[in-house]
């Protein structure tokens, strides 16, 4: 029998899928490797198979024997079990309970005016400053944050603080800095909701109100609004970078959406879907024995569900490595599906939005500063995404 295969798998190149990883995919829908660490695990690549066991209660975050799981890498975050497993659904189902109120399509579509404002401004100063640019650090990067901050009343002025400790807790290869940048994050969050109840705050924004809710602790408000801070503005600042460089390499891509903006949200969608190509996955624990596809899942067996390599595959998107604007709506699972569908998801859509269509409004004849093989990535992160994107026009 042969050696199960290790990630990472190997890329031509940063816009490339890996050869081994598409072959995987034609063989069949589950696979056994080795992570990055060299621990057992499967490896969920068929769109059906993990939009199912995405809300699957057989796999979860927790594990019975935390210790001995396999990982996935060294990050606090995601490199290994989280959470009690006895309790884990019923925590889980609470933190929603409390999160989803604040994040509603009705709330996150009264937020697009402001969305907007911080977004023209950003742009404004680009402008100002001439070509070239790095779109990175002008846009991809400050307006997250700027949104994030205001929604949870988390001070803008500390973004270099925060954004370090995200940073530090995100990384995959050096688990006690992981674990200390998440030390120091929870502290600032703590620190954070002591000062909002000094100032009588209780309705002000997102983490003062969650801190005025009965039954949720001053340690549980700092906890939720931190891990909101995290996932608020690190992936969002990926999909930017990531959705720009697509637009701008793809011949015609970026000139079609100049020669007709109504074409953004379903652009979004394919900038949402596209440039993850796979090759990791979303980590669960099997909760219990189960039969996946023909495969023997043992309960504890660490299960990796691939949604970039779901969302190319070839039985439910036609030529699923192609960047096509002109795809049929075809529900990606980006943020997941079921019980665990990212609550963040409106706000995510609103800002891509509001910056694509304000980009190729603003900058029509916007272009790649460098050659793409010029660019660089961030490999030590959960959320990768590029150190810069040089840009002219």
């Amino acid at each position: 029998m042969s050696e199960p295969v290790r990630l990472p798998f190997q890329q031509p190149g940063p816009m490339q899928p890996a050869p081994l990883l598409r072959r995987l995919q034609a063989q069949g829908p589950i696979h056994a490797i080795r992570t990055a660490v060299g621990d057992p695990a499967w490896l969920v690549t068929d769109y059906e198979q993990v939009r199912a066991l995405l809300d699957d209660d057989r796999l979860g975050r927790a594990h019975r024997e935390p210790e001995r799981a396999s990982r996935t890498g060294e990050s606090a975050l995601f490199g290994g079990p989280l959470g009690d497993f006895d309790t884990e659904q019923a925590d889980h189902r609470r933190m929603r309970s409390l999160l989803q109120p604040h994040f509603s399509p009705k709330r996150m579509r009264a937020l697009r005016g402001r969305v907007e404002t911080l977004t023209a401004n950003l742009l404004d100063e680009m402008a100002t400053a001439g070509p070239p640019a790095d779109l990175h650090a002008a846009l991809a990067l400050p307006l997250p944050i700027a949104v994030i901050c205001e929604l949870l009343g988390v001070p803008f002025e500390d973004r270099a603080q925060f954004r370090a400790w995200t940073q530090a807790a995100a990384d995959i290869t050096d688990r006690a800095r992981s674990e200390q940048g998440l030390a120091e994050l929870f502290s600032y969050g703590q620190q954070l909701v002591a000062r909002k109840r000094a100032a009588g705050e209780v309705d002000a924004d997102v983490i003062s109100r969650l801190a005025a809710t009965d039954g949720v602790s001053d340690d549980d408000a700092a906890a939720m609004g931190m891990t909101l801070l995290f996932a608020g503005h690190e992936t969002t600042v990926t999909v930017i970078g990531n959705g720009a460089l697509w637009l701008l390499t793809t011949p015609g891509r970026w000139q079609a959406l100049v020669d007709d903006p109504s074409r953004i949200d379903s652009a979004v969608e394919e900038i949402l879907r596209a440039p993850g190509l796979g090759g990791s996955g979303i980590p669960r624990y099997a909760r219990t024995d189960l039969e996946m596809a023909g495969a023997h899942v043992r309960a504890g067996d660490l299960v990796l569900l691939d949604t970039g390599a779901a969302n190319h595959d070839a039985a439910v998107f036609a030529d699923p490595d192609r960047f096509d604007l002109d795809r049929p709506p075809t529900p990606h699972l980006t943020f997941g599906h079921g019980a665990r569908y990212c609550i963040g998801a409106p706000l995510a859509r609103i800002e891509l939005q509001v910056v694509f269509s304000q980009l190729v409004a603003r900058f029509p004849a916007l272009k790649l500063g460098c050659a793409v093989e010029e660019l660089t990535f961030n490999p030590n992160v959960l959320t990768g995404g590029l150190t810069a994107l040089p840009v002219t026009w």
